[in-house]
């Protein structure tokens, strides 16, 4: 076997046999006399499994067992003690012991019980290998989430995933609009085609028509030769439009056109061509505002929200911010023990986010690279300072001399929060800074239920 056992125990002669026996049975053996030496070594060399006895001398072997989780919980721990109690092999196996076996025992008992550990070890890793390539494949890579109404969006999104309708996804920037859009390519019958990506607001305005339609040889100064568009390169796939409001009006027509007669015409060209592509659209602009404002044309708009899809910002999904975290040091390699402590974990769960995940995801690889031990501590997350809070922040209102009603303030704030939050009530809650029961009162008070 090539598995590497640390063994620790402060007994040397009964270390000695156990050392010789596991060695004798195929196993790598590295050894220490006390807690801390085990803690030293287990960082040093990361075993594939632990043995240690209860009474170390410098601090408990239940001790060790904890400091052990926390740095690797994939690692298997085997205690073994000659004082065992039922109350602590009890304490040991809550603790994530793999087995707690009492002295004297046979060679033979922990050989097996090594190997067991060790399989089920190889089976885990290899569930989370092939479940990271489930989520690789189906595009659910880096949409963690514990949140309900993020988990309730990406089922959604894989129901829609399996239609031919126009989808339009909405968020502020860094949200994953583009990730979410991936995972509906990666579950639709259009899996085996192209995802192609076109950022709106990123082509000059002389140049967007081209890049969408393509064009023909001569078709304008520079055009030395005939060019597919982005349209034609996703042909049996999805194309993905981002920033969608960015486009001009005369834009917004020809989009329309090609969508609805499901062709294009290439710039200089004197015919069409068919197209055959599913439309994904995103935007973090307030598109409705945007057609009342007439900034944006009303027949696209519903064009392209056939299905609708909203994700919402970082600070709206808090729980989610641990889970990301860590899966972005998997995503960048981190060494072995390499993790937030708790103090960053909390900072990083109060801080405002105002560039959502992808900036949670450079905050991350920033740590990872200038870190200064294996702990990553507060100061290592260089945040950007939250919004200010004082009296420049607080809305102003103008008191009319015939007077106003503060219950019609309070309700219309109440319904503002409300609209802002989707009728999330936890989160309007959070917005006007109440207690969630304080604000189910007050809907019940002027019956806003």
């Amino acid at each position: 076997m090539d598995a590497l056992i640390l063994l620790i125990d402060d007994d040397e002669s009964l270390r000695r046999v156990t050392e010789y026996n596991l060695a004798l049975a195929g196993f790598r053996v590295v050894v220490a006399a006390s807690g801390r030496e085990g803690l030293e070594r287990f960082n040093a060399v990361r075993p594939d499994l632990v043995v240690t006895d209860v009474k170390l001398g410098d601090m408990s072997g239940l001790r060790v067992l904890e400091k052990v989780k926390q740095e690797a919980p994939e690692v298997p721990v085997i205690v073994i003690t000659a004082f065992g109690s039922i109350e602590m092999a009890v304490s040991a196996m809550q603790q994530g012991a793999f087995n707690f076996i009492t002295k004297p025992f046979d060679r033979e008992t922990l050989r097996l019980s090594c190997r067991k550990a060790l399989e089920l070890a190889t089976l885990r890793n290899r569930n989370q290998q092939l479940t990271e390539e489930v989520n690789r494949l189906t595009g659910t890579e880096g949409m963690v989430t514990v949140n309900s109404a993020m988990a309730e969006l990406l089922q959604t999104a894989v129901r829609v995933a399996g239609s031919e309708a126009t989808v339009l996804i909405t968020g502020e920037s860094g949200t994953g609009k583009e990730v979410l859009t991936r995972l509906i390519h990666q579950n639709s019958p259009r899996r085996e085609g192209p995802m192609v990506a076109v950022n709106c607001a990123a082509i000059p305005e002389t140049l967007i028509e081209s890049e969408l339609f393509g064009h023909v040889k001569g078709a304008f100064t520079g055009a030395v030769a005939s060019r597919k568009g982005r349209f034609q390169s996703a042909a049996g796939g999805t194309l993905f439009l981002d920033e969608i409001g960015e486009l001009k009006i005369d834009m917004q027509v020809k989009l329309l056109r090609a969508i609805q007669e499901r062709e294009v015409e290439p710039v200089g060209a004197d015919r069409v061509e068919s197209i055959d592509v599913r439309i994904v659209a995103a935007t973090n602009r307030d598109l409705a505002a945007a057609v009342a404002a007439g900034e944006f044309r009303e027949d696209l708009f519903y064009r392209l929200s056939v299905i609708p899809l909203h994700l919402p910002p970082l600070r709206e999904r808090q729980e989610d911010i641990p889970a990301l975290a860590h899966h972005f040091l998997k995503i960048f390699n981190a060494p072995p023990g390499v993790d937030f402590e708790k103090e960053a974990i909390d900072v990083m769960m109060a801080h405002h986010w105002p560039g959502n995940i992808r900036e949670l995801q450079n905050t991350v690889e920033r740590c990872l690279i200038l870190r200064r031990g294996s702990r990553i501590t507060a100061a290592d997350l260089k945040l950007r300072q939250p919004r200010p809070t004082g009296e420049e922040t607080r809305p102003q209102f103008d008191i009319p001399p015939e007077g106003i009603s503060l219950e019609e303030v309070e309700k219309n704030l109440i319904k503002k929060a409300l609209e802002m939050s989707r009728n999330n009530r936890s989160q309007a809650a959070r917005l006007l800074k109440i207690p969630r029961h304080v604000l189910i009162y007050r809907l019940e008070k002027f019956d806003l239920n």
